[in-house]
């Protein structure tokens, strides 16, 4: 793990404390952390947009950033570091597939990066961003639109009704909630998607409608 990080930690209960997921009963767990691993997120990716794109504009830079730091993308960079393999949660949390939930592991990788930061400051969390968000920050050189804008942009450009989500249901515990919601759109067959949070779902369903108009239209 600590050559995958680019560091190794001199207080393992540090790292344990990022690995940690509040399902499992005691007072420590990632949440402090990953507070400061998602502020931590937002200042180096800002620099780095602001460095790599020295012609875009602050709309285009926003769009960039909002991208490089949702839940979805560090979930894709904890994905590639492994992080998943070493996550400390409960059983139950783990049998209802804990371990691939992009809420959990967006958080651990933001924990992780905090952890990092209080131990060794900003360059190593600098040497990581710049190692495992290379990916997404080259794609196309662009933002990359999520599901739900390239959704409601197939509405407007045929002029019909834009997209509505309804939440349909809610699962699980405070810590960990599960929802459920659909996507209705100009009488086609409604779509559904679950995540960690409301917005996880919706761009779940989204995508499913997205699949779905691939398939029919």
């Amino acid at each position: 793990m600590y050559q995958t990080l680019g560091y190794e930690f001199r207080d393992e209960d540090l790292l344990r404390q990022a690995l940690t997921h509040p399902s499992l009963e005691g007072p420590v767990n990632y949440q402090r952390l990953e507070f400061v691993g998602d502020r931590v997120l937002g200042l180096l990716i800002a620099e780095w947009i602001y460095e790599k794109y020295p012609n875009v504009d602050e709309g285009g830079m926003a769009s960039r950033h909002t991208n490089l730091v949702r839940r979805e993308t560090c979930a894709e960079a904890a994905e590639k570091m492994d992080l998943a393999d070493y996550i400390l949660m409960a059983k139950s949390t783990e049998d209802t597939g804990g371990r691939k939930r992009a809420t959990i592991l967006g958080d651990v990788c933001e924990a992780v990066l905090g952890a990092m930061y209080m131990e060794g400051g900003l360059d190593v969390c600098r040497k990581l961003i710049r190692t495992h968000w290379q990916v997404f920050i080259d794609q196309d050189g662009l933002a990359v639109r999520d599901a739900k804008t390239r959704l409601q942009e197939w509405a407007q450009s045929r002029r019909i009704s834009t997209p509505s989500y309804v939440t349909l249901g809610r699962e699980g515990p405070a810590h960990e909630p599960l929802f459920t919601i659909a996507v209705r759109l100009n009488g086609m067959e409604e779509q559904t998607g679950q995540g960690g949070s409301k917005r996880e779902a919706e761009q779940a369903a989204a995508a499913k409608m997205l699949d779905y108009i691939e398939e029919n239209y």
